[in-house]
């Protein structure tokens, strides 16, 4: 059994819309890259975790193997919502820790187009017959009064909760999409590299208030890979591929624990406060120990709720957080330095890789015109409703 498991290949596609690939060309190429980074082969890995949400049932592990090379090894295919690429990478570490395998690889991916606002019903034609029905006896679903599935409004709702209790403005929320989009602007594989002035984002069209256009994240394809390794596999591999490997210090997936309204409403905060403290604890770190983060900013309301959840500022702090310029890319703890997810994109099944992938390329020194100097530890977090979240802490080697 290991007692340490580290990242020593990863590679991610361009995030966008791609009508000419197919969900495969897209895994291909992100699993083609991490081998070549890693410098081996497919017929010498041990385990393969495949996370896709909305064509899961497709057997997409098999299918890549069937395009690459079967070699009988075991398949995971995984699906977690939007926590489904972070829980692949969760599943090949476990393999790695249990001395099932010394190899293991992890691939996110996702194909989604244009599909529109995340959680909507699709239109029925039939006549409505309202009678109750279901552990509530609801006669409609409970969208807009009581609750909504709809993503916008569950972000919209937490981040307005929030805002009530803290003082923070929508100029505050807004500050978090101008400064992700700015953040793009040096992210070649991010879907949008485009910045927007303050102004801009705040007379943008209103999606869920706080929240306006540029304040969601996109839709969109995209793939990404990492390969994991234990301690006496590490120490046969090329020195060149020992110097870039990156130690994963924590590795945490949490859901929801019974919280007052959370039967109705999506409770976006426990678990990820939940994993936090587990993972700074595994990890023997703190949020002051933090050289970066990518977090899950499928909303600027989200982002700015999880600088307090994850620790990185005061409780109720985080309007002030933003403020201070703390999370910018020259600022004391730079968060989501790819651009985010509102801005590099948000192919579900992809998102959790990709966030590791970003963070893992700076610890390396490896970011080109983004790079975080001298970044050594890093944190990437994902959150999927309803719900899981995810939570990884790497390192630079000593």
């Amino acid at each position: 059994m290991s007692n340490n498991v580290w990242v020593i290949g990863t590679s991610m596609t361009r995030f966008g819309r791609f009508g000419e690939k197919d969900l495969m060309d897209l895994a291909v190429e992100a699993t083609s890259g991490a081998l070549k980074d890693a410098d081996l082969d497919l017929g010498q890995i041990g385990l393969l975790a495949l996370g896709n949400v909305y064509e899961t049932n497709s057997h997409h592990g098999q299918r890549l193997q069937n395009q690459m090379g079967q070699t009988g090894i075991p398949v995971y295919n995984v699906v977690n919502a939007c926590a489904t690429g972070a829980t692949a990478v969760r599943v090949a570490m476990m393999s790695i820790l249990a001395g099932e395998t010394d190899l293991g690889l992890a691939v996110g991916v996702e194909q989604m187009g244009k599909m529109g606002l995340i959680g909507g019903s699709k239109r029925r034609d039939e006549k409505k017959v309202y009678t109750p029905k279901g552990r509530y006896g609801s006669v409609v679903k409970t969208e807009g009064t009581f609750g909504t599935n709809l993503m916008p409004g569950v972000f919209a709702q937490a981040g307005t909760e929030y805002a009530l209790q803290h003082g923070v403005t929508q100029t505050q929320f807004a500050k978090v999409a101008h400064k992700n989009h700015l953040h793009s602007t040096l992210n070649p594989l991010a879907q949008y590299q485009k910045e927007f002035s303050l102004e801009e984002i705040l007379a943008a069209e209103v999606i869920a208030w706080p929240n306006t256009l540029p304040m969601c994240c996109p839709t969109g394809d995209g793939a990404a890979a990492v390969i994991l390794c234990s301690d006496a596999k590490l120490a046969t591999l090329d020195p060149d591929v020992r110097r870039r490997a990156v130690k994963v210090s924590a590795s945490v997936l949490t859901s929801d624990p019974y919280v007052d309204g959370g039967q109705v409403q999506a409770d976006i905060n426990t678990l990820t406060r939940n994993a936090a403290a587990q993972a700074y604890e595994k990890a023997g770190v703190g949020p002051a120990d933090l050289d970066l983060v990518e977090l899950h900013d499928c909303f600027a309301t989200a982002e700015l709720l999880h600088y307090d959840n994850l620790g990185l500022c005061e409780p109720g702090g985080a309007g002030e957080f933003i403020d201070s310029g703390a999370p910018y890319r020259d600022g004391r703890i730079p968060v989501n330095v790819s651009g985010g997810l509102l801005s590099k994109g948000h192919p579900l099944g992809a998102t959790g890789v990709a966030n590791i992938y970003e963070i893992v390329t700076h610890l390396r020194g490896e970011a080109g015109a983004r790079q975080i100097e001298g970044a050594k530890v890093g944190l990437a977090h994902v959150i999927g409703l309803a719900s899981a979240c995810g939570v990884h802490i790497l390192e630079k080697r000593a």
